[in-house]
C-alpha cells in the first residue's frame, strides 16, 4: 500500500467518524431519551464490533443480530435479578448472570445467531443505558442501542467499501 493511499484511507475513517459525531447532533434530540447526553460512543463502539465481525456485510448482519440477542439477554438479566433479588440482594444480579450467559454461549452453535463478542459488547451497552440514562425503560434503551448499534455497523461498512474504492483509484 502506498503511503498516498493509506494517507487517504486514514482521511476518509477520520471524515466518517467526524459525520457520525455530527449525526448524533442531529439524531439525540429525536431520540426518547438522552436527548441532552447523545449516544456517539455506541456507533463507535458498534463499528468496531463491524471490524472484529469480519468486515463483510454477512458479519454486520450476525453483529446487528448479536446486539438485538444481547438486549434481550440483558433484559432476561434484569428480570431475574429482580426476582431473585428477595431471596439475596447481593448474589441477585450475580445469579443471574450466571444463568443467561451459561444460556447465551450455547448460541455460539446456531448459524448467524453466533456472534458471542457482539451480544457482550451490546449487553455492556444496554447496561450503560440502563444505569446511567434518566427515564431509560427496557423499550427506549433498546430503540436507542439498536439505532446507534445500526449506525456504526453500517459505517463500518463505508469505511471497507470506501478504502477499497479510493485505493483502487489512486492506485490504478
Amino acid at each position: 500500500m502506498k503511503k498516498v493511499t493509506f494517507a487517504v484511507g486514514s482521511a476518509w475513517t477520520a471524515f466518517l467518524a467526524f459525520i457520525i459525531v455530527c449525526i448524533d447532533q442531529i439524531l439525540k434530540s429525536h431520540m426518547p431519551i438522552g436527548a441532552d447526553k447523545g449516544f456517539t460512543y455506541i456507533a463507535f463502539v458498534a463499528w468496531a464490533v463491524y471490524f472484529f465481525s469480519g468486515c463483510t456485510l454477512k458479519g454486520g448482519i450476525r453483529a446487528m443480530i448479536g446486539y438485538a440477542v444481547g438486549i434481550g439477554f440483558s433484559i432476561g438479566i434484569i428480570l431475574i435479578a429482580n426476582s431473585v433479588a428477595a431471596l439475596t440482594s447481593f448474589f441477585a444480579v450475580p445469579v443471574a448472570v450466571f444463568i443467561v450467559v451459561f444460556l447465551v454461549l450455547y448460541l455460539e452453535k446456531v448459524p448467524w445467531v453466533d456472534l458471542i463478542p457482539a451480544m457482550f459488547v451490546a449487553s455492556g451497552c444496554y447496561f450503560g443505558i440502563m444505569t446511567y440514562v434518566p427515564a431509560a425503560d427496557f423499550g427506549t434503551a433498546a430503540i436507542v442501542e439498536l439505532t446507534y448499534g445500526f449506525i456504526g455497523l453500517l459505517f463500518g461498512w463505508i469505511t471497507i467499501t470506501g478504502k477499497d474504492i479510493l485505493s483502487k483509484i489512486i492506485e490504478k
